[in-house]
C-alpha cells in the first residue's frame, strides 16, 4: 500500500540496476512481450469482449441518393443537394446519400437523419465554409461540457437512429484559418456559458450564435442511438472532430483525423455508452481520443456518465496533449474504460487522466493494456489540477486502474501520479511496464494501493 504526501520515484527501492535499457533503434519493436495468463486480467477484457459484441453497426435500406440528382455541381455549392438528398433518403424510409468524387464547397451545416448513411466515395471533398462563408443555425449542443444553444456543428444529427458516415472521400473543415482564428476572441463567451453552467441558468436561456466566437465542433451526434462512421478522413477541424454526445452504441472505425491547431481532438465521447472506436489514426494537436462526461455543476445536473468504450489497433500523434484521456470535463464520470494495442508515435501524455478539484466525478475500471510509445513528455499522468479549480471543493475520484505490457522507447517522466490527501488516486496496478530512457524523476503523492510490478525505468526495476 502506498499513502504518502510525497514520493519521488528517485528514492524507490531499485534493482538489477545493471540491465540494459530498450536501444534506440530505427524500428521500434513490432511486438510485446507475453505474460502469463492472470484471471483477474481475463475476467476484466472478458467486459471488453461483451461491450464489443453487443455493439452492433446500423443497417440501411438498399436504396441510392446522389447529391447529383439533386442539383449537385461540382465548382458550385453543394450544400443545398447534399441537404435534399438526405431529406429526400429519410422520407423514403432511408438509404445511403451517395457523394461522387469531386470537390463539393459546403456553405451550410449539413443535418443528418435516421435512416441516412452519407457516403463519400473515393475521391470526394466536402470543403466547408469559414466564418462568413457558411451558414451555421443556431443548435442545441454541449460546448466543453455545457449544454448550450450554438452555431451547429458542420455536420450534426439530433435524436437521430441508425445514422452514418461512411466511405473512403474526405471532410475537409478549413479551420486552420477559418474558426480558429475565433479563439483569441472566445474567452468571454467562455467565461460566460461556464458561469451559466455554474449557476444553473435555464438551457433555453443559454443562447449564443451570432456575436460569439465558441467555435462548432466538425461533427456531432447528439441523443443518437445506432451510430457509425467508418472510413472518411476529416481534415483541419474548427473545433472537436467527432463528438457523440449523450448517445449509445457508438462505432468510430477506419478514420483518419489530421488536424494540427489547439483543441482539434480525434474523437471525444461525451456522456455515451457502448462505443467502440478502433482502427484509427490520429494526427491532432491536442489529445487524441478524450473521454468526456460534462464539466462541473453542469455536468452533475446532466447526470450521464460514459461508460463501456473499447478503444483498440489505433495509431496516434499529438505532440501537446494525450493519446488517451479521460477529462478534463468528466464531472458525470467514465467506467469501464478499455484501450489496447495501441501504437502512439508522440504525445505530450500517452496515458492522460485530468480534472481539478471542483470538477468532481469518479473514473473508475479503466483497463489498458498492449501500448507502443515511441515517445512522450509523461508516460503516465494523473492529475487533480488541470487548469484552475475556483475553491477546490469537489475533487474527482479515481480509482481501479490496470495498465500493463506497455513498452516505451523514451519519455521525460514515466510516472506522474498525484492525487489530493481527500481524494487519493486508488487501487492502481501498473505492470510490465519498460521504458528505454526517461529524464526526470518521477513523482506520485497522495495514493493509496499504488502497486508497481515489473516496472523498469532506464533498466532499473521501481518498487513502489
Amino acid at each position: 500500500m502506498v499513502d504518502r504526501r510525497a514520493f519521488v520515484a528517485g528514492s524507490c527501492v531499485l534493482a538489477a540496476a545493471g540491465r540494459a535499457a530498450i536501444g534506440h533503434a530505427a524500428t521500434f519493436p513490432a511486438a510485446l512481450s507475453a505474460t502469463a495468463a492472470d484471471p483477474a486480467t481475463d475476467a476484466d477484457w472478458a467486459v471488453a469482449d461483451a461491450i464489443v459484441a453487443r455493439i452492433r453497426p446500423p443497417v440501411f435500406p438498399a436504396a441510392i441518393f446522389s447529391i447529383l440528382d439533386h442539383g449537385a455541381s461540382e465548382g458550385a455549392p453543394a450544400h443545398l443537394a447534399v441537404q435534399a438528398a438526405i431529406d429526400a433518403c429519410a422520407a423514403a424510409g432511408g438509404g445511403r446519400v451517395l457523394v461522387p468524387a469531386g470537390l463539393w464547397r459546403i456553405n451550410a451545416a449539413i443535418h443528418l437523419r435516421s435512416n441516412v448513411d452519407l457516403h463519400l466515395e473515393r475521391d470526394a471533398v466536402l470543403r466547408f465554409g469559414r466564418p462568413g462563408e457558411i451558414a451555421l443555425p443556431i443548435v442545441l449542443t454541449r460546448w466543453e461540457g455545457t449544454e448550450v444553444y450554438n452555431f451547429s456543428p458542420l455536420i450534426y444529427a439530433r435524436d437521430c437512429t441508425n445514422v452514418a458516415i461512411t466511405g473512403p472521400g474526405v471532410c475537409d473543415g478549413q479551420g486552420g484559418q477559418g474558426f480558429f482564428q475565433w479563439r483569441p476572441h472566445q474567452d468571454r463567451d467562455k467565461a460566460a456559458l461556464r458561469d451559466m453552467g455554474e449557476a444553473g441558468t435555464p438551457v433555453a436561456d443559454r443562447r449564443f450564435g451570432p456575436g460569439h466566437f465558441l467555435r462548432p465542433p466538425f461533427v456531432q451526434f447528439f441523443r443518437c442511438t445506432n451510430v457509425l462512421i467508418d472510413g472518411p478522413k476529416f481534415v483541419d477541424s474548427p473545433f472537436w472532430t467527432i463528438h457523440p454526445v449523450y448517445s449509445t452504441n457508438v462505432i468510430v472505425r477506419n478514420v483518419t483525423v489530421i488536424s494540427h491547431h489547439l483543441n482539434s481532438d480525434g474523437c471525444d465521447p461525451d456522456s455515451c455508452q457502448d462505443v467502440l472506436i478502433e482502427h484509427c489514426r490520429f494526427d491532432v494537436s491536442d489529445d487524441c481520443i478524450a473521454i468526456k462526461s460534462g464539466r462541473d455543476q453542469d455536468g452533475w445536473r446532466v447526470g450521464l456518465p460514459t461508460r463501456n468504450v473499447v478503444i483498440r489497433d489505433c495509431q496516434m500523434s499529438t505532440h501537446i496533449a494525450g493519446a488517451i484521456a479521460i477529462g478534463s470535463e468528466m464531472s458525470g464520470g467514465a467506467s469501464n474504460i478499455f484501450a489496447e494495442r495501441l501504437d502512439v508515435h508522440h504525445a505530450k501524455q500517452a496515458l492522460y487522466f485530468k480534472a481539478n478539484l471542483d470538477r468532481g466525478g469518479t473514473i473508475a475500471q479503466v483497463r489498458v493494456r498492449d501500448v507502443k510509445v515511441r515517445d512522450s513528455e509523461t508516460l503516465i499522468d494523473f492529475t487533480t489540477a488541470y487548469h484552475h479549480s475556483r475553491g477546490g471543493n469537489s475533487p474527482p475520484t479515481y480509482r481501479q486502474f490496470t495498465v500493463e505490457r506497455v513498452d516505451c522507447r523514451n519519455t521525460g517522466r514515466a510516472l506522474r501520479i498525484v492525487g489530493v490527501e481527500a481524494a487519493p488516486v486508488q487501487d492502481v496496478l501498473i505492470r510490465n511496464v519498460t521504458v528505454g530512457k526517461a529524464r526526470q524523476r518521477n513523482v506520485i503523492a497522495h495514493t493509496r494501493d499504488l502497486r508497481l510490478d515489473g516496472v523498469r525505468v532506464n533498466g532499473q526495476v521501481l518498487v513502489a
